[in-house]
């Protein structure tokens, strides 16, 4: 058979496999998605589906501009729409370029997304030999060396990649017989980044000496996401019972109670449900050994881009923070007023005050009465009775008048502070960062 008889009757089978769903390709513009996008094209079952492209510029080459143009450009000769979205890669996260750019990416993919749409990667047997020799090299149990799933949800749609039993010589072969002109990523090609290293190094050596090497692991994964999957009925409907909803915390004791099988892909999956990365062996061993902290003390385990703490005896993630340099304070009179950490303050309805106040951020020892309360709190004592989060505490915006402390963010109220707000039919508000 033909390499392009051969490819498009795989995508055949394939589409045929599924209901008549919309269909988008992750276009590139390497290789492989150029053979997946032309060999889709010449399907009519794909295009009965009004298949288009979708191209992401990371901005991270200076020739990124001209490869998009390529794309819609081999777009316009299939007659297929093309897509190009820009990314903004955060270099800062702490998690590496490489995954940063993944992150960026897929956010993109999640939004564009229309509904029940399959977004089709070029993704073949050798880049999922890859994945799972790299999920082995970092200590990943079963769902992690169970590799990249065929399908999962992204935002409205699904991720489908059709190709994971596809040798990529296949791909290669057909982009040759087709004289497809492809992009090439010099990224691509720096043995610094490890699944290229493994990719020009380690794989070669691997195939000289068992030749059969890609099929043998990704029938190993096969095993593992089965495994993971059989694991997986076990532990979803605890993780319903450990997580609470309004605040989509996990009893940690409960979660330390499971079995080790269980634990592992359980915080997994809280944490990717809230675009957090997962922990190493080591991070997750920290965190259950914080999971039983005695009363007053308050861990928090970080790695890159996540932060998981231990509070009230639950676990509570988000991405982690960055250091806030707070100023002495600030002037305030009603207008919106972004905070250093990313939050906002603003009065609600829209007023302008009759008189300035000063926005201050805890030093310790501070105090008001509340309006209508008799006595005067310290603001440590309101927030242990309020249940406000420890690292949340610091955002607070404390407002003063002169050197009296009338209000602690939107929370609490003097009755000087509700005497001079009431007349206006408006109060303070204050959002949190995201």
């Amino acid at each position: 058979m033909a390499d392009d008889d051969a490819l498009r009757d795989i995508l055949r089978q394939a589409l045929d496999a599924h209901p008549h769903q919309p269909l988008c390709v992750a276009y590139s513009g390497g290789p492989d998605s150029t053979a997946l996008l032309h060999a889709l094209a010449h399907l009519p079952q794909a295009r009965a589906r009004g298949l288009r492209a979708i191209h992401i510029d990371h901005g991270l080459h200076a020739q990124s501009r001209q490869w998009a143009a390529h794309c819609q450009a081999f777009c316009a000769t299939l007659g297929l729409p093309c897509e190009v979205h820009v990314a903004n890669v955060d270099r800062t996260a702490g998690i590496g370029l490489e995954a940063a750019a993944r992150h960026a990416r897929y956010a993109i993919f999640a939004q564009q997304l229309h509904t029940h749409e399959r977004l089709a990667f070029g993704h073949h047997r050798d880049d999922q030999a890859e994945t799972v020799l790299l999920k082995l090299l970092r200590g990943a149990g079963p769902e992690g060396l169970g590799g990249m799933r065929a399908e999962r949800p992204l935002g409205r749609g699904t991720i489908w990649r059709p190709l994971l039993d596809t040798p990529r010589q296949l791909l290669r072969d057909y982009v040759a017989a087709h004289g497809l002109s492809c992009i090439h990523d010099p990224s691509n090609d720096d043995a610094q980044l490890a699944r290229n290293h493994l990719r020009h190094g380690i794989m070669p050596l691997l195939h000289a000496h068992w030749p059969q090497a890609a099929i043998a692991i990704t029938h190993s994964a096969r095993l593992c996401r089965q495994a993971a999957d059989t694991l997986q009925q076990d532990w979803h409907a605890t993780y319903e019972r450990l997580r609470e909803e309004q605040t989509n915390s996990l009893d940690a004791r409960g979660w330390l109670a499971l079995a080790p099988a269980l634990r592992g892909p359980l915080l997994a999956h809280w944490l990717h449900t809230q675009g957090l990365s997962a922990p190493t062996t080591a991070q997750r061993e920290q965190i259950e050994r914080q999971c039983t902290a005695e009363h007053g003390q308050l861990p928090c385990i970080q790695w890159p881009g996540t932060e998981v703490h231990v509070w009230k005896n639950r676990l509570w993630a988000m991405p982690r923070r960055q250091h806030t340099v707070w100023p002495a304070q600030l002037h305030w009179q009603g207008e919106r007023l972004p905070l250093p950490d990313g939050s906002l303050l603003s009065m609600e309805p829209p007023v302008q005050l009759p008189i300035p106040l000063r926005v201050r951020w805890r030093n310790g020892g501070e105090q008001i009465k509340p309006a209508g309360d008799r006595h005067t709190r310290d603001l440590r004592t309101l927030f242990q009775a309020a249940a406000i989060p420890p690292w949340q505490r610091e955002a607070l915006p404390l407002l003063y008048e002169g050197d009296e402390l009338i209000a602690v963010a939107d929370r609490w109220l003097s009755a000087r502070a509700e005497a001079l707000f009431k007349p206006l039919g408006a109060r303070p508000r204050w959002q949190p960062a995201a």
